[in-house]
């Protein structure tokens, strides 16, 4: 989809002239706030009040699965936070180098996986779908807000929408006194009914989702996440790149890998990287390590370490996704176990790969392990990208799927985000901080709580206070760690 980006930057520039235009023609309903523009209008109110007149018995029994909703996602969204501070700040050692990319606050910015080398994780974020998608989302949550408003008679100003260059978003204009008249609960109604919308829209892209995906994508390989490993005792190792280890020991083989100059014993390309691995022998086995690995793992003092297999996979430098084993054509991971169950230790095959539009072809001859004919390859569940599996939720595992057609991809990836951006939105939205919904609902809980408003107040400040203190900290945390 490399040509649609130059389609979507020349909309972003037609957009933005777009709204110039319009905010200059309709300057009369137009004010400025801060660095914002917002457009006011009465548009939307009398849908209100026909839904509410409609439905109104069905809105009252919405209220309780609304508010508890609310109070769900704002549990979760602080947990979300406890583990971005202890991810990010206390003990970021355990992040790997590419999760540790992600920034902790997710950025709904146009091309952010493009702009943060995060494309293995998240799928492409064109302009078209962050204005599609947020639009869907503020539209939605803001219409919710106002049908409770006119249900508990609290009088709406106006309606619109915000503008910030291409930022984008819906508004409904309630009048203060009104709203503070209509009670605590049917206050928090309201204000969890905006998150409430977004999660039944996030549900209903998510079953659409489902739909698009066969017509987007169609099963074309194999894929597989490593090659074997093994965990092997420290003290069972006798060799390191030939030198002979007696009494092994973690500082031991630290102050072997620091004295010695280590060779070479297996060079493999990883992703177009030479990546260079070291012979290990333990208890008369093989086994191969990149040294920095080897050191990372002795350095936490375990008894074990992980070790590559000495298998035919590695030799050869396997990599890619196995389309065909000796002219079968392999579609996905069951067809390929199935595969494999027709030959034993020692048969030689022909592997064909695909890796990045390119085919490769690989002579192995199978090596034995407990009796069976085995190429050394492996999935670790454990290991798989998470935030990729949201997107690939409706495909088979390790699985390569081909593209069907460039439109197909569009809708598919459209559908995903306004079903990602909803949840998001959602989910943030109930964080108790004054910005937010969640941070008038805090506030509205508290008062509930104590009855007294002076201590609701002070706590809603200092709530307010505290996530940011908390903000930029992860922040700050996440920016030196990805900068240095």
């Amino acid at each position: 989809m490399v040509a649609f980006i130059y389609y979507d930057l020349a909309f972003l520039v037609v957009f933005i002239l777009l709204m110039g235009i319009f905010l200059i023609k309709n300057k009369k309903n137009v004010k400025r706030q801060g660095i914002m523009f917002l457009y006011h209008s009465q548009t939307g109110i009398k849908s209100m009040k026909k839904i509410v007149k409609k439905y109104k018995k069905v809105l009252h029994i919405i209220r309780y699965f609304s508010i508890t909703l609310g109070y769900i996602l704002m549990a979760g969204i602080l947990s979300l936070i406890g583990f971005l501070i202890y991810n990010y700040v206390i003990n970021p050692s355990q992040l790997a180098p590419e999760v540790a990319k992600i920034p902790p606050i997710f950025p709904l910015i146009p091309y952010f996986p493009k702009l943060l080398g995060l494309e293995s994780y998240f799928p492409p974020f064109y302009f078209t779908y962050f204005i599609v998608a947020i639009l869907i989302v503020a539209v939605v949550h803001e219409f919710a807000h106002g049908i409770y408003m006119k249900l508990y008679n609290v009088k709406i100003k106006s309606t619109g929408f915000a503008l910030l260059g291409p930022f984008v978003g819906a508004f409904v204009e309630q009048d203060e006194k009104s709203m503070e008249k209509a009670g605590k609960v049917n206050q928090m109604t309201i204000l969890s009914a905006g998150v409430f919308a977004n999660i039944i829209i996030a549900f209903v892209f998510l079953l659409l989702l489902f739909g698009v995906s066969p017509l987007a994508f169609t099963p074309g390989g194999a894929t597989f996440d490593d090659y074997i490993y093994s965990i092997v005792n420290v003290s069972d190792i006798t060799v390191v790149d030939g030198v002979q280890i007696n009494n092994p020991t973690n500082q031991g083989l630290l102050d072997l890998i620091k004295e010695n100059n280590l060779t070479t014993d297996l060079t493999i390309d990883a992703d177009g990287d030479s990546i260079s691995l070291t012979k290990i022998s333990a208890k008369d086995k093989n086994y191969f390590i990149k040294i920095s690995n080897f050191k990372i793992q002795l350095e936490q003092e375990t008894e074990f370490v992980r070790l590559y297999d000495d298998l035919p996979a590695i030799n050869a430098g396997l990599k890619g996704a196995i389309t065909e084993i000796n002219g079968n054509k392999i579609i996905d991971y069951e067809i390929l176990t199935n595969e494999m169950l027709k030959y034993k230790p020692g048969d030689k095959i022909k592997i064909k790969t695909l890796v990045d539009d390119e085919a490769q072809e690989y002579d192995i001859e199978l090596a034995n392990i407990n009796g069976r004919g085995i190429i050394g390859i492996g999935n670790y569940p454990l290991r798989e990208n998470i935030i990729a599996k949201i997107y690939t939720v409706f495909r088979k595992p390790y699985t390569f799927y081909k593209e069907r057609g460039e439109f197909s991809i569009f809708i598919y990836y459209l559908v995903f985000w306004i079903f990602l951006i909803n949840l998001l939105v959602a989910l943030f939205n109930m964080l108790p901080a004054s910005i937010f919904d969640g941070g008038r609902f805090f506030y509205l809980t508290i008062l509930g709580i104590t009855k007294k408003e002076k201590i609701a107040k002070n706590a809603y400040r200092a709530m307010g206070y505290l996530f940011l203190f908390i903000l930029l900290l992860i922040m700050s945390a996440w920016f030196f760690r990805f900068f240095k």
